[in-house]
């Protein structure tokens, strides 16, 4: 068990997650901006895009690159500088660090030293979106950016679609039609929000049907960076010892009788079809979708 009182003894170093604006510079708190400045150093997903925000509140803070690509090199290095009791800023390009953005491994490395995590509150795109979806707020699921491969995209779809809670999901604009097909095959026609360009003078929420949804994005080419929120599943699936397939998506089914059980392709295509009262065409289909 560890217990973190985090400004218990402020001579000692910290690691402070702090969230930037998602469009709206006048979004940033007093706080983070104080952070900023009396950083000992500034760790950026991308130095380039912070140095704007930076500039724009005429703040010189150093700044180190960390990003998908060195972050677990950099890890050392920045939490020595923790441990010998500098403070050390933590930011994304936009919003909060670790939410579909690099952060995670840090935060965890330092609570496994038992230095101090402390994260201020700020801009999160995925609330933003989930509370001017006008979709239940009470309770919701955060999944982030699908995976891009079309088999790995319909597995963890297979997985989403038994999820009664709201369901807050990222996309591009180059995978958003691609990605609204997906959720209309594998969640039918729910209701859904898309909003994009959250804060900025583009603001837009897209509310509908799956369908209409699906139809508006035909006629609208994609623009800007999405937040997809899609109402949950009327009920749960009744999971008992004949369901003990149910976690699994179809592409898992199969393979759990092809490894498990020892089954040529056909047969494990088969008996996932009879477990979910399934015709076999569609379950080969859903088994050798193409990665792309």
């Amino acid at each position: 068990m560890k217990i973190q009182k985090s400004f218990h003894d402020e001579t000692v170093g910290a690691v402070y997650v702090v969230p930037t604006p998602i469009g709206n510079l006048e979004d940033i708190t007093f706080r983070a901006l104080k952070v900023l400045e009396t950083a000992s150093l500034i760790a950026a997903e991308d130095t380039r895009n912070t140095r704007k925000l930076l500039n724009h509140f005429e703040l010189g803070t150093p700044m180190i690159s960390y990003h998908e690509h060195n972050k677990l090199d950099r890890e050392d290095q920045l939490l020595q500088r923790v441990e010998r009791g500098e403070t050390i800023a933590i930011v994304s390009d936009a919003g909060m660090p670790a939410i579909s953005d690099p952060g995670m491994e840090l935060v965890v490395a330092a609570i496994e030293k038992d230095l101090p995590v402390v994260v201020l509150p700020g801009a999160n795109a995925a609330l933003c979106a989930l509370v001017g979806s006008g979709l239940p707020s009470d309770e919701f699921h955060f999944y982030g950016f699908l995976p891009r491969k079309k088999k790995e995209k319909a597995s963890e779809l297979e997985r989403l679609k038994n999820i009664q809670a709201t369901i807050l999901l990222y996309e591009s604009p180059y995978r958003l039609k691609d990605t609204l097909k997906a959720l209309q095959e594998f969640l039918g026609n729910r209701r859904i929000t898309v909003a994009r360009e959250l804060t900025k003078r583009f603001e837009e929420y897209v509310r509908g049907s799956m369908e209409e949804i699906l139809s508006w994005a035909e006629d609208h080419p994609p623009k800007g960076e999405f937040c997809l929120v899609v109402e949950g599943a009327d009920e749960a699936v009744e999971q008992d010892d004949n369901l003990w397939w149910s976690h699994l998506s179809i592409p898992a089914h199969v393979n759990y009788y092809i490894e498990e059980k020892s089954m040529t392709n056909k047969e494990a295509v088969k008996l996932a079809a009879k477990d979910r009262a399934m015709p076999k065409r569609e379950v080969y289909q859903a088994y050798h979708i193409d990665d792309v």
